[in-house]
This record gives structure tokens, sequence and C-alpha cells, in this order.
């Protein structure tokens, strides 16, 4: 006896559609199942493989900050030595400035200037008197009334500093400018 033969009649063809019916569901499950694993670790995969860029680009980009951070860092350690150096020289402008002030107030030291030639008939430069005791020949010189010679001093003085701030300046354009 057959297994079929023990189902009654009116139940065997519904009896073996359902067991087709179980059999193709069994098949697509165990399919299902299956293209679930392969997706899964194609999935999984393509997440190793991202976050192994993800890594490699932070390092990357660490290493390129790395990088920068140590530029500014040089690039602030150039310009402070060169702020310094200006700094001494504008100092060391100004001690020398002070000298001369001091100089002058004590009549250590006079200006003076060269006057223009008024003698239009020759080109001597000795002069046609002589100072008693004197026997320095050469263009005529005028001293300098000490508060004028103070004053110019002073312009000078302004003068040097902002030529020293206007190095400083360049040198800082230039070092900031230029690519190391």
């Amino acid at each position: 006896m057959r297994l079929v033969d023990l189902i009654p009649a009116q139940f065997r063809i519904a009896s073996i559609a359902l067991l087709l019916v179980v059999l193709a569901a069994g098949s697509a499950a165990l399919a299902w199942t299956v293209q679930g694993w392969r997706c899964g670790e194609q999935l999984e995969r393509q997440a190793r493989l991202h976050s192994d860029t993800l890594k490699e680009l932070s390092l990357a980009s660490a290493a390129l900050q790395r990088n920068e951070q140590d530029k500014r860092f040089a690039l602030e350690q150039r310009l402070q030595n060169k702020d310094e150096i200006h700094h001494k020289e504008l100092i060391d402008e100004q001690t020398k400035q002070a000298r001369l002030r001091d100089r002058l107030a004590t009549d250590d030291l006079r200006l003076s200037v060269i006057l223009a030639a008024t003698d239009t008939t020759g080109s001597c430069s000795v002069p046609a008197t002589t100072a008693a005791g004197s026997m320095v020949h050469g263009t005529t010189r005028a001293q300098l009334d000490p508060a004028h010679a103070q004053r110019i001093i002073g312009i000078t003085d302004t003068g040097d500093q902002g030529l020293i701030a206007l190095r400083a300046c360049q040198a800082y354009a230039k070092e900031v400018s230029t690519p190391k």
C-alpha cells in the first residue's frame, strides 16, 4: 500500500497541492536564507572596506593637519625672530639718537650746514679772509642753533623709526606670502 492510497479521494488533490506548496515554500525559504547569508557577507565586506577607507582618510587628514601645524609653527618662529631683530634695531637706533641728542645738548657736538657759494668770480674754495687761529680751508659752513639741531635730530629719529617699521612690515609680508 502506498501513502497516497491512505488519503481519502476527495482530499488527494488538495494534499498533493499542499505538498507542492510546502516544497515550493521550503525551497524558497532555503534560497532566501542562502541569499541572505551571501548578501550579509557582501555587506560585511563592504562595511569593512568602508571602515578601512575612513581610517586611511582620517590618518591622511591627521598627517596633513600635523604638517600644516608644523609649517605654521615654523612661520611663527621665523616671524618672532624677525620681530626680535627689528625690535633690537629700533632700540639700538633710539639709543643712538638719544646719545646724539645728549651730545648736542651738552655742546659736545655741533651740527653745521654747508652754505651756498656766494663767490661768483672764481671757483676757489679758499676763503678771502681767514679767522684768527684757523687754518681750515674748504666749503663755508654755518653751525646750527642747538634747539634747531635738536628738532632736526627728532625728525630724523622719527624717520629712522619709520624706516625700521617699514622694513619690519616688508619682511613680515614677504615671509607670510612666500611659500616654504
